[in-house]
């Protein structure tokens, strides 16, 4: 962009309407201490495997392809589950998790849960496929995942989805409130 020449005439203008100017004689300048930023707690590294209890879910039997999943804890009463199978309660989040390795599908089951306690979701589905391509006709994900969400201290209760969303390749799962969401609750 080129600088417009500036005339006598405008040069007259301005001069009247800023008026009389007096230069500064004093060569104080303030000086400004920059601010410290404010202290925030350092992230810390979550142990997402803290949340699994050990031994909680010794003696279940390997699932087949078609088997389908059924969990409730202690506690809850029955008609929970129903309402679960039923698709009674709105799904807030999902997952799919079919085609991981195993290690990798536990990683990001335990991180997806947290998160979803953290963020005040409820129910949520996770898709672990069928297991038709696993060795021996037996599903390894939906064999650890059950074995998982049993052990999971978030997990009120688990089922196969309807056929429409799944069937015998995901879940809904009903997780527990977070505190402090109770505490909003209870107000």
């Amino acid at each position: 962009m080129k600088k417009k020449p500036t005339t006598t005439q405008d040069s007259k203008l301005f001069r009247q309407a800023v008026g009389k100017v007096m230069p500064i004689k004093a060569q104080q300048t303030a000086e400004l201490t920059p601010l410290k930023p404010k202290p925030f707690p350092k992230a810390q590294d979550l142990d997402l495997e803290e949340k699994l209890a050990n031994g909680f879910a010794s003696g279940i039997g390997p699932l087949q392809l078609e088997d389908s999943l059924s969990f409730l804890t202690p506690g809850v009463q029955k008609n929970v589950l129903k309402k679960l199978r039923k698709a009674t309660f709105d799904l807030d989040e999902e997952i799919d998790l079919h085609g991981l390795s195993s290690q990798e599908a536990k990683r990001q089951l335990l991180g997806f849960l947290h998160a979803c306690v953290e963020n005040g979701k409820r129910c949520v589905h996770i898709i672990h496929g069928k297991g038709l391509r696993s060795p021996d006709q037996l599903p390894v994900l939906k064999n650890q995942l059950n074995l998982w969400l049993r052990q999971h201290r978030d997990v009120l209760a688990f089922c196969s989805s309807s056929p429409k969303r799944g069937g015998t390749g995901a879940v809904n799962v009903l997780l527990r409130l977070a505190d402090k969401y109770r505490k909003q609750d209870d107000a």
